[in-house]
């Protein structure tokens, strides 16, 4: 009987995108990405309320957290990687201490919700002339004002 509860936790798990850590869970900032749904429809849901990061990650990755070979999304000219491409060297040991795991589609998305209740759309500055177009940015800075 343990054996079977063993293997149905660890099947809720993995069918409930466990890679979210207790502490990451516990803070919402985590959300398990279903299986049919594709990365561009998680981030538009998961930032329903700012629609302005919807923006920033298809600027930043075009909605990609991996490469085409599997390996996760880097910028060529600095540590910055996935999704939102949050700068590893500045960023990964503040996402550890969260429980946030910035290699996964979730957890980067979810480190990206933390630094946006933090400083706003600043870490995504150098990408605004592609973002800031959107109606989502010309909105905000209507709300801003």
């Amino acid at each position: 009987m343990t054996f079977t509860a063993g293997i149905a936790l660890a099947l809720a798990t993995v069918l409930s995108g466990g890679n979210a850590t207790p502490v990451a869970q516990a803070q919402g900032l985590a959300q398990p990405m279903p299986q049919a749904q594709s990365v561009q429809e998680y981030v538009k849901e998961y930032f329903a309320d700012e629609p302005v990061m919807y923006a920033i990650a298809g600027c930043e990755s075009n909605y990609r957290q991996y490469d085409a070979d599997g390996s996760i999304l880097r910028n060529s000219h600095s540590s910055a990687l996935g999704l939102f491409q949050i700068m590893q060297s500045t960023h990964e040991k503040t996402a550890a201490q969260l429980g946030i795991d910035i290699y996964t589609i979730q957890g980067n998305a979810a480190y990206a919700k933390y630094l946006y209740d933090q400083e706003g759309t600043a870490p995504w500055a150098s990408s605004k002339a592609c973002w800031g177009k959107s109606q989502a940015a010309k909105d905000l800075s209507i709300s801003s004002k």
